[in-house]
């Protein structure tokens, strides 16, 4: 993980943007937005700060020519054992969920929470499916990557290259995925095997 003091203030005030940005709203800044939020009056002074960042490797562009973020190791972080977990971004149909063109973040989670040697990745909640379970729209859900589920277990399921967060329920040959909501509109999916488990969601965090 990067230092924080290999940064100037400004890129470490672009850095708290960005970081905000895709946490709290799901998606990258534009440059116009960055421009706005550092108080520039041209979207090339911007894109300079984002180039710079680029150069110092806390921005990389993916092969879609989208950026992901590597968070950095600063001075206010508590000193605790931390893994970086990816924050994934919308997954693409077609490509394994942790691909790297999914990846829009890199987040550091306390190994009490990650535990390795496990895999983890966050995945942004939508809709109110699961409310009942403390899952909201908008949360980040912290996920143990794993193939294999037990009854009762919360899971990210892939069905037809599409995720979805349900509780798990196997009865013989068939697979149920149970909804958690007050909304009566949501109804359980009912699978043999065609789909994959990706992960059981460990805990749901409302606001990073």
């Amino acid at each position: 993980m990067l230092k924080s003091n290999t940064l100037n203030k400004i890129e470490l005030e672009a850095v708290r943007i960005i970081r905000n940005t895709l946490v709290h709203k799901g998606y990258f800044p534009t440059v116009r937005e960055l421009m706005n939020e550092l108080d520039y009056k041209s979207p090339r002074s911007a894109a300079v700060v984002m180039e710079q960042l680029i150069g110092k490797g806390i921005l990389k562009k993916k092969t879609d020519g989208s950026l992901q973020f590597r968070d950095i190791e600063g001075d206010d972080k508590v000193r605790a054992q931390t893994v970086d977990v990816p924050l994934l971004g919308s997954v693409a149909c077609g490509t394994p969920i942790l691909a790297e063109e999914n990846i829009d973040a890199m987040i550091p989670v306390s190994i009490k929470l990650a535990k390795p040697p496990h895999k983890y990745f966050f995945l942004r909640a939508k809709g109110d499916s699961m409310n009942e379970k403390e899952i909201n729209d908008g949360d980040m859900v912290l996920v143990k990557q794993q193939s294999t589920a037990n009854n009762g277990d919360i899971v990210v399921a892939l069905i037809d290259d599409e995720a979805t967060v349900k509780e798990f329920s196997r009865q013989g040959e068939t697979i149920i995925l149970k909804p958690r909501s007050n909304n009566k509109k949501h109804q359980p999916i009912i699978l043999t095997r065609d789909f994959q488990i990706q992960g059981i969601v460990i805990t749901s965090i409302s606001d990073l």
